[in-house]
Formats: C-alpha cells, sequence, structure tokens
C-alpha cells in the first residue's frame, strides 16, 4: 500500500517537550507504513525481530537479518531504537535451557549460554540502540508468588534476574536497562514489580527503568490505577516508558469475534480514553521519557490474533488506511490547549 505522507501534525512534535514517540515495527512495516512512521514517530521497537528465537534460534546460529534492516531503517531516518527483549518465557528457543539428552543444564552453564548471547546481540547494535528491555514479564499474575514459575527459575531461582542486567550493562555501559511487564497499573501486580526492583536497586544491580507495557482497553485500568502506578514506580528514582501502548475496543474477556468495524461509539470512547491517559502522562514527562505504542496503524496489530484468534481489533491512533482516527485528533488537541 503506497501512503502520501500525512499532512496533520507529527506525533513527535505534538510531544517533543515531553517524550519520545514509538511505534513497534516488523520488517514488514517499515516498508507498508514508512511514510506513516517517518512522519509521525521519532522512536520505533522490533516487534519480534530482536526476541530470541528470531536472532538466535540455534546454539550456533545468530540470524540477525530483519532486526539488521529495522536498525538501518532508523539509523536512515534519526529515529531512535528500543530494544526489544533479551529475557523472556516466550520466544526463547529450548536449546538454552536443555542439554544434548533434553536435561536442564546447570545453572553455570546457562548463565554462560545468556551472557554470550547479551554479548552478542547487545554488542551488536551498541551505539544504535539506547535502551533494552533487558528482563520481560517474570512477575507471576496472581497470589502471592513474586515470580512466574519458568525454565529460568527452575534452572536459576531468582538469581537470574540481577545476572541478566549485569551482562547486559558490560555489553553496553551506556544503554538504558528496563524491566518491562504488562498488567503494570494493576494494584496487586504494580506491588510485586515494586518490591522486584527495589530490591535489585538494593543490591547495586545496574536497572534505569521500568516498562509499563500498557496493553489497555476501554474499560480498564482506571486512570487512578494508572497515576497511582506512575507514582509508586518514580518514587524509586528510575525513569519510566510506556512501551507497548495500545486500546483495545474490547474487554479482555469479551470474546466476541463477529465485528468487521467498530461499534458505534467506540472510537469515540477510545478517543476520550487516549485523551484523558495523555494528559496524565504530561503531569509527569519528568519521569516518563519515552511514549512507544505496539504498532502505528490498525492494518498490523498483535490485537488482530489475541486473546480472539483472527478478529480484528483498532487499537492505535491510525486506521487500515494509516488516516487519523478521532484518537489522534484528541491529542492533538490537547497538546495545542495546554500550550497555550
Amino acid at each position: 500500500m503506497n501512503v502520501s505522507v500525512p499532512a496533520e501534525s507529527a506525533l513527535k512534535d505534538i510531544f517533543a517537550e515531553d517524550f519520545h514517540i514509538g511505534a513497534a515495527v516488523s520488517s514488514n512495516t517499515i516498508k507498508s507504513q514508512e511514510s506513516l512512521l517517518t512522519h509521525h514517530f521519532n522512536s520505533i521497537t522490533a516487534e519480534n525481530e530482536m526476541k530470541f528465537a528470531s536472532v538466535h534460534p540455534e546454539e550456533e546460529l545468530y540470524t540477525f537479518e530483519e532486526a539488521d534492516q529495522i536498525v538501518d531503517f532508523a539509523r536512515k531516518h534519526g529515529m531512535a531504537v528500543r530494544g526489544h527483549t533479551l529475557v523472556w518465557h516466550n520466544q526463547t528457543t529450548d536449546w538454552l535451557f536443555r542439554d544434548k539428552q533434553n536435561q536442564l543444564v546447570s545453572k553455570a552453564v546457562l548463565y554462560e549460554r545468556i551472557r554470550s548471547h547479551i554479548q552478542t546481540v547487545v554488542g551488536r547494535y551498541k551505539g544504535d540502540i539506547y535502551a533494552w528491555d533487558v528482563v520481560n514479564e517474570v512477575i507471576a499474575d496472581d497470589g502471592d508468588q513474586l515470580l512466574r514459575t519458568s525454565s529460568w527459575t527452575e534452572i536459576a531461582g531468582d538469581e537470574f534476574i540481577a545476572k541478566t542486567f549485569e551482562y547486559a550493562h558490560a555489553a553496553d555501559p551506556n544503554a538504558l536497562l528496563f524491566y518491562n511487564d504488562y498488567n503494570e497499573s494493576h494494584p496487586s501486580k504494580r506491588d510485586k514489580i515494586y518490591t522486584l526492583v527495589k530490591s535489585l536497586l538494593d543490591r547495586g544491580v545496574p536497572i534505569h527503568g521500568i516498562g509499563l507495557q500498557a496493553h489497555w482497553n476501554l474499560f480498564n485500568p482506571s486512570l487512578d490505577d494508572i497515576r497511582a502506578a506512575i507514582e509508586k514506580y518514580a518514587s524509586l528514582g528510575l525513569q519510566l516508558q510506556l512501551t507497548e501502548l495500545d486500546v483495545s475496543v474490547f474487554r479482555f474477556e469479551d470474546k466476541r469475534a463477529d465485528l468487521t468495524e467498530p461499534e458505534p461509539g467506540m472510537l469515540e470512547q477510545q478517543a476520550e480514553f487516549y485523551e484523558a491517559v495523555f494528559k496524565l502522562l504530561k503531569e509527569y514527562s519528568d519521569v516518563i521519557s519515552a511514549v512507544t505504542f505496539w504498532g502505528a496503524a490498525d492494518d498490523h496489530t498483535w490485537l488482530s490474533d489475541f486473546p480472539v484468534r483472527g478478529r480484528k481489533n483498532w487499537p492505535l491512533l491510525f486506521d487500515e488506511r494509516h488516516r487519523p482516527k478521532p484518537a489522534y485528533y484528541r491529542l492533538a488537541a490537547l497538546a495545542n490547549h495546554l500550550r497555550r
């Protein structure tokens, strides 16, 4: 699809005094959405191309072609790049945790493998990638347990978290290092994230920020919960970034799959939510350094497959034809109003 550069004010200019404005991209969308991306955004994140399984599918094989395309695109257009992600329980090839007999490896072997991976990946993009989501989604969603059970915890307990931050810092001492998670504004999970990050800081672990994924919907979380999360995390003295922002038009538990276009009022409700959120974020622009949308336009969004496979969703500021939606105009008006 060839789309001309929009005439509307660029998001990166609207919020130039507040924070970087980013978008998740793929090796395909940097082509199909090039005009939209270069006009509105000054930061990008690889949606999948830098995850472990994408760049390191086999122990002796690295596949950097698609990740390199994204970094080259950013360099060409003067955009910042966030790296996503080094350590995660998903999209990590099983060889990392297993020996030739398919048994779990020792802690020492796991550490050497992940140290080598981080040194290679972070080292490759040193000077191009200014921030990394080092550890992703290790907090347990429910109950009193702090960490989710995974191959990481089975082999190394909670020690691997500090270790991987140390490895990332050694690979690029100038990169900003983030812990990143979802449901980050829900009170119970917010408190767990705070507990984990505070424990890392207390031990002198090199961590510089918390990533609030911000996969939200029209009904949840509340603005009060978002504010409380920002204030609690900021009290640690770290910078915050919204790393994966989108606003689903469905409640999470809504499993309808029959809508082919938004219902009447959905996009206006979405616009009101985005406006309220950005008004809040601007209040905290001294601690929030970047806001990254998980996509640029509704023609490419992971929410068209999750949590209902194949269902269409419309969570972003631009529609399938890359035209601004009501939410975009609310943000532009909000920024102009607050400047006066």
